[in-house]
């Protein structure tokens, strides 16, 4: 057989021949095999590599106009789509502009990546441009930090990143990318990359020690309850908890994220009765919730309250109240189990204590009316959600961002499915509502997207408004204008007899400013204007602003929560 009739060795076994591409397309293309089509940022030298890469992948580029909004929006798109937010920060200052949304999304445990510029490595030390080591006061509020070494290292740090960010107590991951190495060319194979995903509501339950002591206990509690927050909501819960509760005819409260999990028509669901629910409780299912001080660190419970402490990792810290019993695993998985092992129904002595507890919730609501037809201008904050609730889709997505004015609406606006109640979190970061509203109706073009402000809080991210007018996103902001820092004056006045740095000007026009970037701004001073501004909101093309004059006297009713 001569050479010519020797066969050619077959495809199907030869490697794929590597491909150069610039470092920047080696970021997109490793994002796009992740499932991620958003990339927010602020324009900056050292990321033009990536947005090259982008625009050649097809992911859309959204520009804001302050770094911390380009983060917030990649949170705002974690909390509406339980899927990675991403944002591209620029070196330095763009990186530092970006650090409160970083540290909220640490607290809140929200899935996201932040792609970070970087001086030059060849010139480090040198002086560059905005040179700084970013890591070392990042990497303590992040799930991980690194810099990129070269090239060809790129994908499989943003591979960690994100495995990173969607672990149980999950949070933000970060990526420096260093000026040369990512405008450099490197080399990847077309090989498929694995894509993690979160908690889908699966996985490995408690221990089984654990879950037998959670089960006896509950399988004789009388007067149960669930409070279940934020992570209950990352790890797809709510239909696992969904089934507990109406089996077992189980009472629930919701914080957070976990707003929406039980529909607020629900017969089972709370929050009226929330404090006669927690202290008469003598079973509590803590389902994804920190015992912080929305729980009074521990106190908001009885004294002889069991609790069962349910997550989907144990806390970093241990809570302040020792758990009857602690259950670390898949929260789906786990709830799931508890409701196999204990018998349905839990009896008369379960369906007196959801009556009485129905009494009331109808009672402290029926004492709430006065406020809702309140008549007075300035306005009562409760007249404004009187109103705004009956234009208000059973899946609008509401965004608060502020402090009196957003507590007020935590109490009155209800929420029916999971991701429509989006607040800062514990970290209580003011501005975070802009960058929230932009990523949510990118997210979901067809949903209401209504976002909360006071007017301290307007004045943090209010340029976000420009970037709404560009994009052409059409949110509907409502402003509780009552000329101060209500959540500091009316308790330093209590404490001092007078106040300081707690006055804004007064009857300020922030409609002015949003009609003045593109948008479409009204004043209200009168209960009576408030309907047909609303309206004339939502019907607007382009993204609007209600600006409402409030009592500045009115104060939520609070015990301190600074502690």
């Amino acid at each position: 057989m001569s050479s010519s009739d020797i066969p050619p060795a077959q495809s199907a076994t030869a490697l794929p021949a590597p491909e150069i591409v610039a470092g920047g397309d080696l970021v997109a293309r490793q994002l796009k095999a992740h499932g991620v089509s958003t990339l927010f940022t602020l324009s900056g030298g050292h990321l033009f590599a990536i947005y090259a890469g982008c625009r050649a992948q097809g992911i859309a580029i959204v520009d804001v106009r302050h770094e911390q909004s380009a983060a917030f929006a990649a949170e705002g798109w974690a909390k509406v789509t339980r899927r990675p937010g991403v944002a591209a920060l620029t070196a330095g200052p763009g990186v530092t502009n970006g650090m409160s949304a970083i540290a909220s999304a640490q607290q809140n445990h929200s899935p996201m990546l932040i792609l970070a510029g970087r001086a030059p490595t060849m010139r480090w030390g040198q002086g560059s441009l905005q040179e700084i080591d970013h890591v070392p006061f990042v990497a303590p509020l992040a799930k991980s930090a690194v810099t990129a070494p070269s090239t060809n290292a790129i994908p499989a740090l943003i591979d960690a990143a994100l495995a990173a960010a969607v672990a149980p107590h999950g949070g933000p991951a970060f990526v420096d990318l260093p000026l040369d190495v990512v405008f450099a060319e490197g080399s990847t194979t077309p090989t498929p990359t694995p894509v993690p995903t979160p908690d889908p509501g699966g996985g490995p339950c408690a221990d089984g020690a654990s879950l037998d002591a959670a089960v006896a206990l509950l399988r004789h509690a009388r007067r149960p309850v669930v409070m279940a927050g934020t992570d209950m909501y990352w790890s797809h819960g709510e239909d696992a908890l969904r089934a507990l509760v109406e089996e077992q005819r189980i009472p629930v409260l919701l914080n957070g994220l976990a707003r929406g999990c039980i529909p607020a028509d629900h017969e089972l669901f709370f929050s009226r009765a929330r404090g006669e629910a927690l202290r008469e409780a003598d079973v509590a299912l803590l389902v994804g919730a920190p015992m912080d001080f929305r729980l009074g660190f521990g106190d908001a419970f009885g004294e002889s309250t069991r609790i069962l402490a349910i997550d989907r990792v144990r806390p970093r810290l241990d809570p302040p109240r020792e758990a009857a019993a602690r259950l670390y695993g898949s929260i789906a998985t786990t709830l799931t189990e508890l409701r196999g092992a204990t018998p349905a129904g839990g009896g008369r002595a379960r369906e007196a204590w959801v009556a009485r507890l129905r009494t009331t919730e109808s009672a402290l609501r029926d004492g709430e009316r006065v406020h809702l037809g309140d008549d007075r201008a300035p306005l009562h904050p409760m007249r404004v959600y009187a109103e705004l609730r009956g234009l208000l889709d059973r899946d609008a997505i509401v965004i608060g961002d502020g402090g009196d004015f957003v507590s007020y609406a935590g109490r009155m606006i209800d929420s029916y499915e999971p991701g429509c109640w989006l607040d800062p979190g514990p970290f209580g970061c003011l501005g975070a509502g802009p960058g929230y509203a932009l990523a949510a109706k990118l997210a979901h073009p067809d949903r209401q997207v209504v976002l909360l402000l006071g007017d301290g809080a307007f004045g943090f991210s209010s340029m976000e408004f420009d970037t709404l007018a560009r994009h052409g996103v059409g949110i509907v902001g409502i402003v509780g204008n009552n000329g101060i820092w209500g959540l500091e004056k009316h308790p330093m006045q209590a404490l001092y007899g007078y106040t300081v740095a707690a006055d804004l000007r007064p009857e300020t026009r922030y409609d002015l400013v949003v009609d003045a970037l593109g948008g479409h701004g009204e004043i209200v001073r009168t209960p009576a204007q408030l309907r047909p501004a609303l309206v004339r909101a939502f019907e607007a093309d382009r993204p609007a602003l209600v600006n409402v004059l409030t009592d500045p006297t009115v104060a939520y009713p609070r015990r301190s929560n600074l502690a």
